[in-house]
């Protein structure tokens, strides 16, 4: 059986005092609930500031 690396890249708007980090390993223990899944980690995590919208 094949074996796939997939990179995803996921935005995401928080509160400042909920590190992003802790929100990533919410979404890994989401995502380790797919079938077929075997692993889900962080590899790296960037913070950008808050931009105009428009």
């Amino acid at each position: 059986m094949p074996r796939t690396d997939l990179f995803l890249k996921v935005q995401i708007d928080h509160d400042a005092q909920e590190p992003a980090e802790r929100i990533a390993a919410e979404i890994c223990r989401a995502i380790l609930r797919v079938y077929g899944v075997r692993s889900a980690e962080l590899s790296s995590a960037v913070a950008h500031q808050d931009s105009p919208e428009g």
